[in-house]
C-alpha cells in the first residue's frame, strides 16, 4: 500500500472468508500488508514454500481484490501488494451460512496465532531497541464494564483515534510502522452472568 494514500478497508463477505481461510493465503496477505510489495518468488522464501503455490494463492486472494499486481514487475515477473489496510466483518455477516461461519472461526484463530507470533518475535528483538521505544512498545489490558452500544462506541472512538495517528510520522525518520491489535473479550465467558 502505498504510504501516502489512505487507509483502505474491505468488509468481507462469505467468498472472501472462504478464500482467506487458508494458512498460506492468510500468511502472505500479511507478509503483503506488514513488508509491502513482493514477488511470490520472494514471498515463497519468506513464508518458506514455494513459488508455485504463492503464484496460485496470490491469484485467489486477487479474485476476491485482497491483492493486487502492482503492474510494476517485468514480463512474466508479477510484483504483488495488499489491496486493503486491513478488512473487518461482523459475525452476524455469517450467520446464514454455516461453511462461512466455519471458516471465519478458522480466521479467527489463526489471527490469534499470528499475534501471539508476532509479539514473540517483539519479545526475542526487544533487547536491541533504544529503550525510549521499548519503554512505548508492548503489552497492557483494561478492564471495562460495558453495555454491547458502550462498547461499540468505544471501538469507534479507538479507530477514530488509530485513524488520527495511522500515518503521524510519515517523513520522519525517527518513526517506525507499529502494529495495533486489539481485542475484546468478556472476563466471564458464561454469557448468562451478569456483572
Amino acid at each position: 500500500m502505498d504510504e501516502t494514500e489512505a487507509p483502505v478497508g474491505m468488509r468481507l463477505d462469505e467468498r472472501a472468508v472462504r478464500v482467506l481461510a487458508h494458512p498460506l493465503r492468510s500468511r502472505i496477505l500479511g507478509r503483503l500488508r506488514l513488508h509491502g510489495p513482493a514477488t511470490a518468488t520472494e514471498l515463497a522464501a519468506a513464508l518458506s514454500t514455494n513459488s508455485g503455490a504463492t503464484s496460485y494463492h496470490l491469484r485467489a486472494l486477487e479474485d476476491v481484490g485482497l491483492v493486487a499486481d502492482t503492474g510494476d514487475g517485468a514480463g512474466k515477473r508479477r510484483i504483488w501488494r495488499a489491496s486493503t489496510d486491513y478488512h473487518s466483518w461482523s459475525n452476524s455477516d455469517f450467520a446464514d451460512d454455516e461453511d462461512a461461519q466455519t471458516a471465519l472461526g478458522w480466521l479467527r484463530r489463526d489471527y490469534v496465532r499470528q499475534y501471539a507470533a508476532r509479539a514473540e518475535q517483539w519479545l526475542d528483538a526487544e533487547a536491541g531497541w533504544p529503550v525510549e521505544w521499548v519503554d512505548r512498545l508492548g503489552f497492557g489490558d483494561a478492564l471495562l464494564t460495558v453495555t454491547p452500544g458502550q462498547l461499540a462506541a468505544f471501538q469507534d472512538e479507538l479507530e477514530a483515534l488509530t485513524e488520527k495517528y495511522r500515518r503521524a510520522g510519515e517523513g520522519d525518520p525517527a518513526a517506525r510502522r507499529v502494529q495495533l491489535i486489539v481485542q475484546s473479550i468478556p472476563v466471564d465467558l458464561d454469557p448468562t452472568v451478569q456483572p
